[in-house]
C-alpha cells in the first residue's frame, strides 16, 4: 500500500488534462482465451458534471454513457476489442458517439515473467458534440503483479489526436493506476486513479489538470463472469466532479 500511495502522489504532481468517461477502467495484462470472446457492458453515469455547451462539445451533467465492448482471443497472446460508445440524456444528449478498435499482444505466460506485461492500441473516431478531438489513438503498456491478496496495476498510456483541437499537440501522457486487496475469495476492494497529462514537457496549466480518483469493488463470483463498480471525484474543476461506473462482462 504504501508503493501504490507514493505512485498516486507522483502522478498527481503532473499537469493534467481531462480524459473521457465512456470506459473508465484499469487494465490487467491478461488478454481474453483462444477461441473466446467476452462482451462487457460499461455504464458511467455522471453526477456533477459540465452544465454548458463547451468549445461544441454537449454539456456532460447527468448524463449517462453506455459503451458496448467485445474483445476475441486469437491466441494465446493475441486480441482484438471493439467499442461502441453511446449517450443518453436530455437536450439533445442521446446518441451514437462512435467506435474504436483495440488489438492487444501480451508476453506469454510460457516466458515465465516475474510481471504481467502487455500492449494495447486503440484508434477509432467519435462525433464533435461528444468529443472535439474526433479521431484518435491511443497507445497502453499494461504492467501488472498479483502479491497474494494484493494485485496492482499500471497503464503508462500515451494518447495522440489526428482531427481536433489538439491534433498539433503530440502525444499527451495519461497515467492510469489500480491497487486492490482480496477482501474475500469474492469481494477485491482498492482504488483506481486516473489522469491526462499536456504534452511532454509543455504540461497545461494547473486549472487544466485532470485527477479522477475512485474507490472500487470486484466481484469474482464466476469465472465466465466480471464485475466493477466503483464511485469516483475528480479533483479539478476541468473534469466531471463525480462519477459512478459499473462494469458487467460475460465470457463466451
Amino acid at each position: 500500500m504504501k508503493y501504490f500511495c507514493l505512485l498516486i502522489l507522483a502522478f498527481c504532481s503532473l499537469k493534467l488534462k481531462a480524459q473521457d468517461n465512456y470506459e473508465i477502467q484499469v487494465y490487467g495484462s491478461e488478454t481474453v482465451e483462444t477461441g473466446r470472446t467476452m462482451v462487457e457492458l460499461h455504464s458511467n453515469y455522471t453526477v456533477s458534471g459540465s452544465k454548458a455547451v463547451t468549445n461544441g462539445e454537449l454539456p456532460t451533467n447527468h448524463v449517462e454513457h453506455e459503451t458496448i465492448e467485445i474483445t476475441h482471443g486469437w491466441t494465446t497472446w493475441f486480441e482484438t476489442g471493439f467499442y461502441f460508445f453511446n449517450s443518453i440524456g436530455d437536450g439533445g444528449r442521446t446518441a451514437y458517439v462512435g467506435s474504436h478498435i483495440r488489438p492487444r499482444v501480451a508476453v506469454p505466460e510460457s516466458w515465465n515473467w516475474p510481471i504481467g506485461v502487455s500492449v494495447s492500441t486503440e484508434f477509432g473516431f467519435q462525433k464533435a458534440a461528444f468529443s472535439a478531438n474526433t479521431s484518435t489513438l491511443e497507445i497502453r503498456p499494461i504492467v501488472d503483479k498479483k502479491w497474494n491478496k494484493w494485485y496492482i496495476s499500471i497503464n503508462p498510456t500515451l494518447e495522440k489526436s489526428f482531427k481536433g483541437p489538439d491534433q498539433n499537440r503530440g502525444f499527451t501522457f495519461s497515467p492510469n493506476v489500480k491497487s486492490s486487496y482480496d477482501v474475500t475469495k469474492v469481494v477485491a476492494l482498492g482504488l483506481e486513479y486516473y489522469g491526462s497529462t499536456g504534452p511532454f514537457f509543455h504540461y497545461d496549466p494547473i486549472k487544466q489538470q485532470d485527477h479522477q480518483l475512485f474507490v472500487a469493488t470486484d466481484l469474482n463470483i464466476n469465472p465466465k463472469w466480471e464485475f466493477n463498480g466503483g464511485i469516483g471525484y475528480s479533483f479539478t474543476s476541468n473534469s466531471d466532479r463525480a462519477i459512478v461506473k459499473i462494469i458487467v462482462g460475460r465470457r463466451f
